[in-house]
């Protein structure tokens, strides 16, 4: 599967009416999805300079990155994706070349989850983040579990 190919499968998936793309490849990618339906709402943003446009008018569902973070420097890729997700953009999916400065803990770290591979030159990896899916309930985390279940609601500490 192909880095375009990748983007529009979650694309297709999500079926948002809001889509934010940034780089080559997720920008052709929505593209074609916004010229499909003129009531789409698109925004693009600058590889080169992605943060300067935050805060965003209006809040995407998805959001596509390709071919962005490997340009920038660390610190602002990071910035970039984490005011993404603080801005309550529901999804979202980056394609990074694997020898790029991007290893997997960094995208653990922010919610990520590795999807897989994709064909392209240099090889690279498809990571996404759901809101629904980053922090699931746990079935430890109620009174039953705590160290003294027989004193909930009977001692004050």
């Amino acid at each position: 599967m192909t880095p375009e190919q990748a983007l529009s499968q979650v694309l297709r998936s999500c079926q948002p009416c809001q889509l934010l793309t940034c780089g080559a490849r997720a920008d052709a990618v929505g593209q074609s999805w916004a010229g499909a339906d003129a009531s789409h709402g698109w925004q693009q943003l600058d590889p080169d300079a992605p943060n300067q446009a935050f805060p965003l008018p209006t809040k995407p569902e998805l959001a596509l990155i390709s071919d962005t973070l490997e340009t920038l420097d660390h610190q602002s890729g990071e910035m970039l994706l984490g005011q993404l997700r603080n801005y309550g953009t529901h999804q979202i999916a980056v394609v990074v070349t694997d020898d790029s400065d991007w290893p997997f803990r960094d995208f653990i770290s922010l919610g990520f989850f590795r999807q897989g591979p994709v064909e392209a030159d240099p090889p690279a990896t498809l990571f996404t983040y759901n809101i629904d899916r980053y922090n699931h309930r746990r079935a430890w985390n109620n009174p039953d579990y705590w160290a003294n279940p027989e004193m909930w609601g009977k001692a004050w500490w």
